[in-house]
């Protein structure tokens, strides 16, 4: 779980109600069903609009990555390629065959099952690197989505205030259709300015930062079991992962 992201989110929306309700509003005014619909429901089809299918499921299965899924410990992703290697060493490559059929992570999966068949080296990286930018784009592709949505969201906002303004001046004549009306405008303009900012803009960024760090991890695959294929000691591909590491503090066996 990404505590930064959960509280990021709840901090940013509890001090802007704390604040309506300090300068005396309450929270019922901001609740406005027609100023929602306009607005959510606006963005929703232009960003429909704008990506494939694909794209947009992808943007909801990294809402995932931003709230439940915690920084990237590169360690274990060391220490995973570390018993490779030694399994490598002492029993051959192709004892990886077994690995590979219990493997999760599709890039080991394919690097370990490439490996123990004997592929050519140039032909394993280029595997594992088309792989790798596939995720990569479908990862930038889903942030992609959320920064439209942070787009869309204030200027769809703005037609649902024009919108409310436009019910107040053909009801100047009746007061008791007046206030629905503003509150519709100025609400909107909330709900669209406050969703682009508050949600889906730095939902977008954090994709984007937890796609970097997932890029590096699976990086260091691909030169681990690399090096694994070329006959390199573990010591040696140890040494090659940990320099991917900003603070380098993971010991190196000796």
């Amino acid at each position: 779980m990404d505590i930064t992201s959960i509280a990021g989110l709840f901090l940013g929306i509890f001090f802007i109600l704390l604040g309506q309700v300090l300068e005396g509003g309450n929270i019922q005014q901001l609740m406005q069903l027609t100023a929602a619909l306009i607005v959510f429901g606006g963005t929703l089809g232009a960003v429909i609009l704008s990506f494939p299918m694909e794209d947009l499921t992808q943007s909801v299965k990294e809402m995932k990555l931003v709230f439940l899924t915690g920084p990237v410990n590169y360690n274990e992703v060391i220490d995973k390629i570390m018993a490779f290697a030694q399994k490598a060493r002492k029993e051959g490559v192709i004892a990886l065959e077994a690995d590979a059929k219990n493997e999760t992570d599709p890039l080991i999966k394919m690097g370990l099952e490439a490996v123990s068949d004997g592929a050519d080296p140039t032909l394993v990286r280029d595997m594992m690197e088309t792989l790798l930018s596939r995720m990569e784009t479908q990862k930038m592709g889903a942030a992609k989505v959320w920064e439209s949505f942070g787009g869309y969201a204030p200027t769809v906002g703005i037609i649902g205030a024009v919108l409310g303004l436009i019910q107040v001046m053909q009801n100047l004549s009746d007061p008791s259709k007046l206030g629905s009306g503003i509150a519709v405008a100025f609400v909107a303009t909330v709900y669209g300015v406050g969703s682009a900012n508050l949600i889906a803009i730095p939902m977008s960024s954090k994709i984007k930062l937890k796609a970097k760090q997932h890029m590096i991890a699976q990086e260091m695959i691909i030169e681990g079991i690399i090096a694994i294929q070329a006959g390199e000691s573990p010591t040696l591909i140890e040494r090659k992962l940990t320099a991917y590491l900003l603070d380098n503090k993971k010991p190196v066996e000796k």
